[in-house]
């Protein structure tokens, strides 16, 4: 498995340092969060990763090489990107959505047996398969959302990049889309996830990016990265940690006391 790196990442939108200096290392077989108030710079480096953007300075390494150099059907055989929105404009059925997914991995144009069977497994991973035949204009924003990250799963990526994949969805869906992504790394893929919730983070992270700022606050291990402390000086909240009867932890975040 191809490792996946940024090295002293640093992109200006104008006058405004949106990333600066960021360098991180990115382990196959995990899920790493990346975390941060509004205005953090977490898409942006997604999209970095995702050869969307490129840096003003620094670069993006996948499995030790520039990403530059890398072909494009190469890339897109190993990063797969579900972006925020998920907006879908063209009245094409969920079922030939999520088809397009096995395209980097064709040699012409027919489906061959692998790849409708790929399909089938992405679309049940994700609870669409009863949507197969519907246009995806007549599904709700959660189930197209639901949807596109089943076309993602459908090429096989060895990086999966999610850019606030919860959004839009329900609670019960929330939690079946955090299994999916543990799913996603315990067969040995990476997983690089945008989240706001901060329980969602703990209950899937192995790995968090705290970012605030355009700037590194701290990375490593979950349970090292997420402390109140950290929590404090990231977001501006106090913090309270705990741990269910079935042993998921979860945080309480609270207005910070003001003194004097």
């Amino acid at each position: 498995m191809n490792m996946l790196a940024v090295d002293g990442l640093t992109l200006n939108r104008g006058s405004r340092r949106v990333l600066d200096d960021i360098s991180a290392v990115f382990t196959p077989g995990r899920v790493t969060a990346l975390l941060g108030p509004n205005g953090a710079g977490k898409s942006t480096l997604l999209a970095c990763l995702a050869g969307l953007l490129s840096p003003d300075k620094g670069q993006v390494l996948v499995g030790g090489q520039p990403r530059q150099s890398l072909a494009m059907r190469d890339l897109a055989r190993q990063i797969g990107l579900l972006p925020q929105g998920g907006d879908v404009h063209w009245d094409v059925d969920a079922a030939t959505l999520v088809a397009l997914g096995r395209y980097p991995h064709r040699a012409g144009w027919g489906e061959t047996p692998e790849d409708r069977a790929v399909v089938a497994r992405a679309m049940a991973a994700t609870d669409v398969t009863r949507f197969a035949a519907r246009p995806m204009t007549a599904l709700s924003g959660g189930e197209r959302a639901r949807v596109l990250l089943a076309r993602v799963l459908a090429g096989e990526p060895q990086w999966l990049l999610a850019d606030e994949p919860l959004a839009n969805l329900d609670p019960a869906h929330q939690l079946e889309t955090l299994a999916c992504l543990r799913d996603v790394a315990r067969a040995g893929a990476g997983v690089i996830v945008v989240l706001h919730d901060l329980n969602h983070a703990v209950q899937v992270a192995d790995q968090v990016l705290l970012l605030r700022d355009g700037r590194t606050v701290a990375q490593g291990a979950c349970s090292e990265v997420m402390t109140p402390q950290r929590i404090a000086e990231t977001f501006g909240v106090a913090s309270q940690f705990g741990t269910t009867p079935g042993g998921v932890p979860f945080i309480v975040t609270l207005p910070m006391v003001r003194r004097g």
